[in-house]
């Protein structure tokens, strides 16, 4: 349809008469036509005449009649009327009732606009019950027939009549919940709103009162649901054969297929995902990224022992390759058994480098896109908005950070839909279904990521707390669905669950908690500072003093985005959903703080919020900085709502305003590639073989010095061995001492304590006959069949060492130095 005529229209006197422009009037009604003729003089009169008298309560006002193509005298009614205040909107063809009134609200001016049928079965006099209901808070006031209050003159036909209960009833399960007449010709709404509303609308059918009233939900823009006289006129145009079009128009609602946007966007967000990995998705065997630490080695070898433990059937939750003869609980490590399980074909046949890079970089493009998904589904359709706010949840500061070395904190496409599932037990439709779902997602994203979880519930409880302060009409409605969909996700997960967890916190090698340090919790100047991997405005050395690694900067949000957060917080303060997302960004950033916070540029040292939860269970193990990763996703979809505020609004000034400062906030975080160097090459002794000839059934190899967190490249060689023999030492999480306390790698044992500092200080200490008689006996604890040095810093002192332990000196074999402890036996 189009708001303008075709030349020979235009000749014969027929005109659209308004431009578009100001001013504004007070109310707007809108009247989609097609055919009405006879009806539509009746019906202006009606609305002419009531407006007229009512002239104290809207002084200002316009009909705007949008005609679907008639072929009727339809269009000469509305201009015979030859008063400016009635407005006409032409199309050239019959298109459909949704198409005809997509066209006539984008020419309204109203504050308010009041959307009749032609036949008017509910009386414009009824316009006062929906006033008086939209000045109450509510934002759209719908005309109902289903109400208590309701009257009726005239009934329809009873086939019609049990049809559209039907669908009245299909529609509120399925799109709608808590509304009972959709389909009621009389609606009044905010018109900003409403005009918002339907520009994002596609149908062209019948369904189009449905999908804008699902907008007006999705949106949290309150709607109330008026009781109104109506009868039935005869002359509708609703034809029997309509009603599967309808249920059609449903299915498009609730089940949106892809579009071309929605494709650009996924492919986008894999492009961001390779951009910001390049430097080792394309060749991840000889790769190695420098920022992730140890961890790159730690999580090749989690991905190539699972599928180890999978080709050779054998618990995926234990294993002694590492940690020997102890063994490592790898349940209580994160190996994210949920992917590394899948990724066991390619681990096998590619390597668990190849399979790492390649689970990491498609599945933060998957995170990106579920988070889009989501804001789509639940906050705006702009994809533009919906496309920026993703981004930003996804390639945040820390989740760049994180991507280095966490991909538990990096892929994390389950918890949009955890997100989506839960909203969907609120609306209390399917709840013994969502509830069983839910349970499935939460039972699978333990073994992704128990913290995330654990996070992400700490994001959804203050949420909760902060939309059922504004709206306790909602909380009032959805909270026994909830609880009742909760206790039937818990009932499913549990189950699936409770092995693993019992072997977890009872298992072998398992622990109680894990300390972190007293640096473990952001600085409040860390939230306002840009991370070192910010292209523009990256700075390392504050990001190194503000944090206590590259992999752990868990805020550096930048001080713009907190003011664009900041200014839309004032402006959209009217929408309990961006007051809900503002409270739970700032108290979890007032989490992340730890403890006790200190004041920057001071001595002074208050107590924070966390002090109420670091000694609970759970809670003690959490890294308190990384709950500033909540922020993320709240901001992505607050910026989202605001975007997709300045695509509706129809200033040109407010629109390059937003847009510029929504710019300058996100370009000096967007993030440069993460650094790579080539990594060294593993030696001959590993890559050839060379160590089958030194290790014999049931013995393990002993690297010099043992493998710990500050140095796992005996990882590496193990991996590339093919996970053939067993070590001591190790980086994984494990027990310590007789409170199973639990610490990073295993603990020290005398000679691996020796070894280790000379490592790092290249000084050869006095050995002793007693120190000769503690490396024996942690030798045979050990159950070694050989040591091996690899060249190294400090590789000399470490050697002669060795060589005084021992009793006699090393070989050169391939590569690195080795002593056979069989010899002399």
């Amino acid at each position: 349809m189009s708001a303008t005529h075709p030349p020979a229209e235009r000749a014969a006197g027929l005109r659209t008469t308004w431009t578009g422009g100001p001013p504004r009037v007070d109310l707007s009604v809108l009247i989609p036509a097609y055919n009405e003729e006879q009806r539509l003089v009746r019906t202006l009169d009606a609305v002419t005449r009531y407006l007229s008298d009512n002239a104290d309560r809207w002084p200002t006002w316009e009909i705007v009649v949008a005609d679907d193509g008639s072929t009727d005298a339809t269009r000469e009614v509305v201009v015979a009327r030859r008063d400016p205040r009635v407005q006409l909107v032409v199309g050239p063809r019959n298109r459909g009732k949704g198409h005809a009134l997509r066209s006539g609200a984008a020419v309204t001016r109203g504050r308010l606009l009041l959307v009749t049928d032609a036949d008017l079965a509910a009386p414009i006099e009824e316009l006062d019950h929906l006033d008086r209901a939209l000045t109450g808070g509510h934002t759209a006031a719908i005309g109902s027939r289903a109400v208590p209050g309701a009257t009726q003159d005239t009934r329809q036909h009873r086939l019609r009549e049990l049809l559209g209960r039907a669908g009245n009833a299909l529609i509120r399960r399925m799109v709608v919940p808590g509304l009972r007449d959709t389909q009621c010709g009389f609606k009044l709404f905010d018109g900003d709103k409403a005009r918002a509303a339907f520009a994002a609308s596609r149908l062209n059918g019948w369904g189009i009162d449905v999908e804008v009233l699902h907008h007006f939900h999705r949106a949290d823009w309150p709607v109330a649901e008026v009781p109104v006289h109506w009868s039935h006129q005869p002359g509708s145009k609703v034809r029997p054969w309509d009603y599967p079009r309808v249920l059609a128009d449903l299915a498009r609602i609730r089940i949106r297929p892809l579009g071309p946007a929605d494709l650009v966007a996924g492919v986008l967000f894999l492009l961001m995902a390779l951009a910001l990995y390049s430097g080792r998705v394309f060749d991840p065997d000889h790769r190695y990224l420098p920022d992730s630490l140890q961890d790159q080695n730690q999580w090749e070898w989690f991905f190539a022992v699972t599928a180890d433990s999978v080709a050779h059937l054998r618990n995926p939750l234990f294993s002694d390759l590492q940690g020997f003869p102890e063994g490592v609980n790898l349940m209580a490590n994160t190996v994210m058994l949920g992917l590394s399980v899948p990724f066991t074909p390619i681990t096998l046949l590619f390597g668990p480098a190849v399979s790492l890079s390649l689970c990491m970089t498609l599945g933060l493009a998957a995170t990106a896109a579920a988070w889009y998904w989501l804001i789509v589904k639940r906050v705006v359709r702009q994809r533009a908005a919906a496309f920026l706010g993703a981004s930003l949840a996804a390639f945040a500061p820390p989740m760049v950070s994180h991507a280095n070395a966490h991909p538990n904190f990096v892929i994390l496409f389950v918890i949009p839909l955890i997100i989506d599932r839960t909203l969907r037990l609120c609306e209390g439709t399917r709840v013994v279904r969502d509830g069983v779902i839910l349970g499935l997602m939460a039972a699978y994203q333990v073994f992704l990521g128990e913290e995330t979880l654990l996070l992400a519930a700490m994001g959804m409880l203050l949420f909760a707390a902060a939309y059922g302060l504004v709206r306790w009409d909602v909380v009032r409605q959805s909270w026994r669905p909830l609880l009742q969909g909760l206790a039937i996700a818990a009932s499913v997960c549990l189950p699936l669950i409770c092995y693993p967890l019992l072997w977890q916190f009872s298992g072998p090698q398992s622990y109680d908690s894990i300390l972190h340090g007293d640096n473990a919790a952001n600085s409040p100047l860390a939230l306002l500072s840009f991370a070192e991997r910010s292209l523009l405005a990256g700075d390392a050395r504050r990001a190194a003093a503000l944090s206590s690694n590259p992999t752990e900067q868990n805020a550096f949000y930048g001080w713009p985005l907190a003011l664009l957060a900041f200014a839309i917080t004032v402006r959209l303060w009217n929408r309990a959903l961006v007051r809900a997302l503002a409270f739970t960004a700032l108290g979890a950033a007032a989490l992340s703080l730890g403890p006790r916070i200190r004041i920057p540029l001071t001595d002074t040292v208050l107590p924070g919020p966390w002090a109420l939860l670091a000694d609970r269970p759970l809670f003690e193990s959490v890294i308190e900085s990384r709950v500033a990763l909540i922020c993320a996703p709240v901001l992505g979809i607050l910026l989202a709502v605001a975007v997709g505020r300045l695509a509706a609004t129809r200033n040109l000034g407010t629109q390059y305003t937003g847009l510029l400062a929504v710019c300058l906030a996100l370009l000096p975080l967007v993030p440069a590639p993460l650094k790579s160097v080539d990594r060294a090459e593993v030696p001959a002794f590993f890559a050839e073989g060379t160590w089958k000839g030194y290790v014999r059934e049931g013995e393990a190899l002993v690297p010099v010095p043992l493998p710990d967190p500050g140095a796992a490249e005996a990882l590496h060689w193990q991996t590339a061995a093919g996970l053939g023999f067993r070590m001591p030492g190790g980086y994984f999480n494990g027990p310590f001492g007789d409170d199973r306390t639990g610490v990073y790698g295993a603990p020290l044992r005398y000679t691996a304590d020796l070894l280790r500092t000379v490592r790092y200080t290249g000084v050869v200490p006095v050995v002793t006959a007693g120190s000769r008689e503690e490396a024996a006996r942690d030798l045979a604890h050990w159950k070694a069949g050989v040591l091996v040095l690899a060249p190294q810093p400090n590789d000399g002192p470490l050697r002669e060492v060795v060589r005084k332990l021992v009793g006699r000196p090393g070989k050169w074999v391939d590569g690195v130095w080795v002593w056979d402890l069989h010899e002399g036996r």
